[in-house]
């Protein structure tokens, strides 16, 4: 299966997101160190939690995204049905295992990790909002 156009683009504005998502939490954290220092750490936790979670927020979108694009080639509709519950269930559980990593592996900022897992379902609902207000 060739990877089409769209999967490639699609993918490459929610990592633009998530990094951009990353940075701003970054910025939060630093700021919330700077005025509470013993209550938000901002230190390398901080900073590869953004990255693990980054990974696998822009890797689900990928896989999502394949999975969608082979299904939509698909015939038989209960066929295709199957294959995006497959492909749901298997993301979801990798999600919580990614989670839980997460927050149990000590060189990572659990809370850091949990945020990033959000950041691309928020730039995708602002995109929404954003191109409604364009008229499309």
């Amino acid at each position: 299966m060739k990877l089409q156009p769209a999967v490639k683009t699609e993918t490459g504005k929610i990592a633009l997101g998530t990094a951009i998502g990353v940075l701003i939490m970054y910025a939060v954290f630093f700021v919330l160190h700077m005025v509470f220092p013993t209550w938000a750490p901002f230190d390398y936790k901080v900073i590869l939690g953004g990255l693990f979670g980054a990974v696998y927020a822009i890797g689900n979108f990928f896989l999502m995204a394949v999975t969608v694009q082979k299904v939509a080639s698909m015939e038989d509709e209960k066929e295709a049905r199957a294959a995006m519950g497959v492909s749901y269930r298997n993301r979801t559980l990798l999600l919580l295992v990614w989670g839980i990593l997460g927050i149990v592996v000590p060189i990572f900022n659990a809370a850091a990790v949990l945020i990033t897992l959000f950041i691309p379902s928020l730039f995708i609902k602002l995109r929404g909002i954003i191109s409604a207000g364009k008229g499309g």
